[in-house]
């Protein structure tokens, strides 16, 4: 079923797509409908929360979170998005791994663009660390912007003086305010979602005006990753973003960290988010579950998920 799979979410992805630009208020809106259609797993529960002075969702386990802690950042570009949006990734996560995970709604451009929600990742990571939590059973994950996120707030927190968490996965992530890997432009039309102008323009709301050509903006290409946890990286071939996936890993091995490209042929950006209907999706979020749980909590194992249900 697989490829029929593939071609169906490509096609759905491809009608979503608008004609022309649209304001921050239709991308917002056309976001949260979209994501509003993906599968939240059974077996949790969700909590309104507070985490280092923004509103957050914590999720964990209906039957008790084992000794770990996922700080999950959701993606739309800096622009659109929030907790709820990214619940099928963060509740598989939780599902597949029994660990608690906690979902800042960090600030959003173009109303507080950057460097505003690197300060609110790492203030939720402070929290964390100032509540007792240990940082050896922490880890970072996200997808597109919060992918970037994982690894820019590790920057941040480096620079800061603070311990590094204990892994880091990274969901298609945007790593590039740059815009010159080759895949902007070999896999533009393949890609169902994105179009150059489109991340140019919506990471222009969030640059406002910022020199990208810095390593809180691109690290694929600036970033010393010098000290990094352990990464796992995973896109799919048909995405314009590819190549910040794969240029930020090859820093990271020269660097000296621990890193796993994971590369899934012919799946869109983000097809993690399409768990319960895409086969590569599931298998892909098994292997984050187990990465997290092969890092964090000596003695836990993966779980499998419970029986998902619509969350649309």
């Amino acid at each position: 079923m697989s490829k029929e799979q593939r071609a169906r979410i490509d096609a759905m992805l491809r009608q979503q797509r608008p004609e022309g630009p649209r304001s921050v208020e239709a991308l917002r809106a056309g976001f949260k409908a979209l994501m509003a259609q993906m599968i939240v797993p059974g077996g949790i529960r969700t909590t309104p929360t507070t985490l280092g002075n923004r509103p957050a969702l914590q999720v964990e386990p209906d039957n008790g979170a084992g000794t770990g802690t996922i700080l999950y950042f959701h993606g739309g570009g800096w622009v659109y998005g929030s907790p709820e949006t990214a619940l099928s990734l963060t509740g598989h996560l939780v599902a597949k791994t029994g660990f608690s995970a906690y979902s800042p709604d960090y600030r959003l451009a173009p109303e507080h663009p950057f460097p505003a929600a690197i300060e609110d990742s790492l203030s939720a990571y402070r929290a964390l660390l100032d509540s007792g939590t240990d940082p050896s059973t922490i880890a970072f994950a996200g997808e597109s912007a919060g992918g970037g996120l994982t690894v820019t707030t590790c920057l941040a927190a480096r620079d800061a003086g603070l311990p590094l968490p204990a892994a880091i996965v990274a969901f298609s992530p945007g790593l590039d305010a740059t815009r010159t890997g080759e895949s902007m432009t070999t896999k533009e039309g393949v890609d169902p979602i994105f179009t150059r102008k489109d991340v140019e323009r919506t990471g222009a709301l969030y640059l406002a005006g910022a020199d990208p050509h810095q390593p809180l903006l691109s690290p694929a290409v600036l970033a010393d990753l010098t000290g990094f946890p352990p990464m796992l990286v995973q896109a799919g071939t048909n995405e314009i973003l590819l190549d910040d996936s794969t240029r930020l890993a090859a820093r990271a091995r020269a660097a000296g960290v621990d890193v796993i490209l994971d590369i899934t042929a012919d799946v869109p950006h983000v097809f993690q988010a399409f768990a319960g209907m895409l086969d590569e999706a599931d298998e892909a979020l098994d292997r984050a579950a187990l990465f997290l749980t092969q890092r964090i909590g000596a003695g836990h194992t993966a779980r499998t998920s419970a029986p998902s249900r619509s969350d649309g």
